[in-house]
């Protein structure tokens, strides 16, 4: 397809350098390795911030690279953390405000499935799926956004000093539950135009899992050997490797059986339930920070 592209146009890009321009560019985008294409389509649709010049995305297997864009998330919350305390902000504003932008940079696409997935699971497994899709959000749904929002805040003015570091790892942790829940449970709804069935349809076993792998890895071997990690910032990620395995798996497993399997909105919902959950856990086996 190269080719001929490049005999068709060949003669009038050398006339026209905005033409040459323009298939210089088309060229790079068809020789990106998939997994890089792979990567910008998890940035677009898992968050807010602007695409990746020069690269066209590609949405087929974006889930594996969820954890990689949690990260980035956290980071931000993190460095949004460091930056108002500096400024001397009291710690209660804080928490506010970086659970603000969190839900802000991910578009609201995981709150908006915790909430639909409550008002699923009040409505029973035969109206399931209708109270999930109706764009009207019901009073568990609130309720649900409510507790979640007042859990993270606790947990984060308990975690106090600890919690840049806690949300890095809660980022991640949560953006590691749908791959389970790929991995196990059937999709709701299969052959719906706009659902999320293409990652269950797109995945490759195993291998969905490795660059959550490869983070921690990194996490147990390199970070710690850093001189600029205090022993505080070690317990706190050693701590949180322990910590959220187990809601990571849990959390879309317990849910999943509850629905009779997943859907776009329960996927959501495991990354915010497994994000407060591990906030929480940190917060009450940690000492305050």
């Amino acid at each position: 397809m190269v080719r001929r592209y490049s005999s068709a146009r060949g003669h009038q890009a050398d006339h026209d350098p905005t033409l040459g321009f323009a298939f210089d560019w088309r060229l790079e985008i068809l020789c990106a390795p998939l997994w890089l294409r792979d990567l910008a389509g998890a940035w677009i649709f898992y968050s807010v911030l602007p695409a990746w010049p020069g690269l066209k995305p590609r949405f087929e297997r974006i889930a594996r690279f969820a954890p990689w864009i949690g990260l980035v998330l956290g980071g931000l919350q993190s460095f949004l953390w460091l930056v108002l305390i500096r400024a001397d902000w009291p710690t209660s504003a804080v928490a506010l405000v970086v659970i603000g932008l969190g839900a802000w940079l991910s578009g609201g696409l995981h709150l908006d499935g915790l909430m639909d997935t409550a008002d699923g699971l009040a409505a029973g497994r035969e109206r399931c799926l209708q109270a999930m899709d109706d764009s009207c959000v019901g009073a568990s749904g609130v309720q649900a956004l409510l507790v979640v929002v007042l859990l993270q805040i606790a947990a984060l003015l308990r975690l106090a000093s600890l919690a840049p570091l806690a949300l890095l790892i809660a980022a991640f942790w949560g953006r590691c539950a749908p791959l389970w829940a790929m991995a196990r449970f059937f999709y709701l709804r299969e052959g719906q135009a706009g659902s999320a069935s293409f990652h269950r349809r797109y995945r490759q076993g195993w291998q969905e899992a490795l660059p959550a792998f490869l983070v921690l890895l990194l996490a147990l071997t390199v970070v710690p050997s850093l001189m600029i990690v205090g022993w505080p910032s070690q317990m706190v990620l050693m701590a949180g490797i322990g910590v959220g395995v187990l809601p990571a798996f849990l959390v879309p497993e317990l849910l999943g059986r509850c629905l009779g399997g997943h859907s776009g909105d329960s996927y959501g919902a495991s990354v915010v339930l497994v994000e407060t959950i591990t906030l929480l856990l940190l917060a009450v086996l940690l000492p305050a920070g």
